[in-house]
């Protein structure tokens, strides 16, 4: 048999994306999703963009043929009156998280060969309690990492 290496293992945030969005709808709460938008091929309207980010409301009743892939999240929803189509790749995805209780996970960073996967894919619950602080993007100064630099999400063990 020798030393062959074991075969590669597709992306798990589609995964955990679906797991976590059901999670929270089966407790009667509202999936929010924390995008990059300024990452390659996403489609979200301009003027909903704060700081390079934008939080989307994807629970079933907010839009429509909500589609959770493998490869991107994709339905419609109406901005300011109009409907649009709305593309993220999933590598865009910081977060997802119920906004009634900010309890959610960040995403884990994808697999890079050097790269240790010790402190990612933890449960992680928000701690700011003020109104509208779930749709408040961190400031654009913050570490290109979201999952590891602090802010108002901490580790829940």
């Amino acid at each position: 048999m020798g030393d062959t290496a074991p075969p590669a293992m597709s992306s798990q945030r589609p995964y955990l994306l679906r797991a976590l969005y059901e999670w929270i709808a089966d407790n009667g709460m509202t999936p929010h999703v924390l995008v990059d938008a300024r990452m390659p091929g996403v489609r979200v309207p301009a003027h909903a963009v704060k700081d390079g980010r934008i939080v989307l409301n994807i629970a079933e009743r907010a839009v429509a043929k909500l589609e959770l892939g493998n490869d991107a999240l994709r339905f419609s929803a109406r901005f300011a009156g109009v409907s649009q189509a709305v593309l993220v790749p999933l590598e865009a995805i910081i977060a997802i998280y119920a906004r009634e209780t900010g309890q959610g996970m960040a995403l884990p960073e994808e697999p890079r060969p050097s790269a240790s996967q010790v402190d990612q894919g933890e449960v992680v619950e928000q701690v700011d309690d003020a109104p509208g602080a779930v749709d408040s993007p961190e400031s654009p100064d913050t570490p290109p990492e979201p999952p590891k630099r602090g802010g108002h999400l901490r580790i829940v063990k």
